[in-house]
């Protein structure tokens, strides 16, 4: 049975909150099928399967669908690989990415450089407070449920922006912290974020320019399961 390491990604400062993700280190033997069936069990918005640790290359998939690329499972795969070796990845190798990913850490953060066209196509809906972000009912506000982050400003003179993110067309109903769509947010506005999302997550992004950005976040260990 595989062992499955669970990581919580975009940590506050004292390692409360994160999004959930599985890392697969060892899947020798599950097939893209078995893999769906795997991410769709564990029901986190995204599993990892790395099939070359040495060259840090992944597999990503939602409990939907595959994807090439997303912020949460990059960063939390690069700092596992860092603890796993001693030594930090300098890039990442998504194998639906043409390009390896950027990754590096500063200061407790891991980070990830990657390009904007890779990330799935989130809509953005940017409301009038940190409250009508809290207050959606995604339910209720007319397929913003499908594929968009909503979000307010916090402080705009210092960057800080209050988020939650929807997927329901990657099998994810709510995130709890979105490093693509955030990713997007930051190249789109053109200036560095420091994002408050879900319950209580922290995710920070810059635009880098040339259509790339950067994304990073804290990350906890939970442990291993066996799936």
């Amino acid at each position: 049975m595989p062992q499955v390491r669970v990581l919580r990604v975009f940590t506050d400062e004292h390692g409360r909150y994160g999004n959930p993700l599985g890392v697969v280190l060892d899947p020798s033997g599950l097939g893209p099928d078995d893999r769906q069936a795997l991410a769709t069990r564990l029901g986190y918005s995204e599993t990892v399967f790395v099939d070359d640790l040495p060259a840090a290359r992944v597999q990503i998939f939602t409990p939907a669908s595959e994807i090439r690329f997303a912020g949460h499972p990059l960063v939390g795969v690069s700092w596992l690989l860092a603890q796993e070796s001693g030594q930090p990845p300098s890039t990442l190798r998504p194998v639906r990415v043409a390009t390896p990913v950027a990754t590096f850490a500063v200061d407790g953060t891991t980070w990830i450089r990657g390009s904007v066209a890779d990330a799935p196509a989130w809509e953005h809906v940017q409301l009038a407070s940190a409250a009508e972000v809290a207050a959606v009912d995604p339910a209720a506000a007319g397929g913003i449920q499908r594929k968009t982050q909503v979000w307010a400003w916090l402080d705009k003179a210092a960057g800080t922006v209050r988020a939650r993110t929807f997927g329901q067309d990657f099998g994810v109903p709510e995130d709890e912290a979105c490093g693509s769509a955030t990713l997007m947010l930051a190249e789109r506005i053109g200036r560095s974020l420091s994002v408050y999302h879900g319950r209580g997550s922290v995710v920070l992004a810059r635009p880098i320019g040339a259509g790339t950005a950067e994304v990073g976040g804290r990350v906890a260990d939970d442990g291993t399961v066996t799936a």
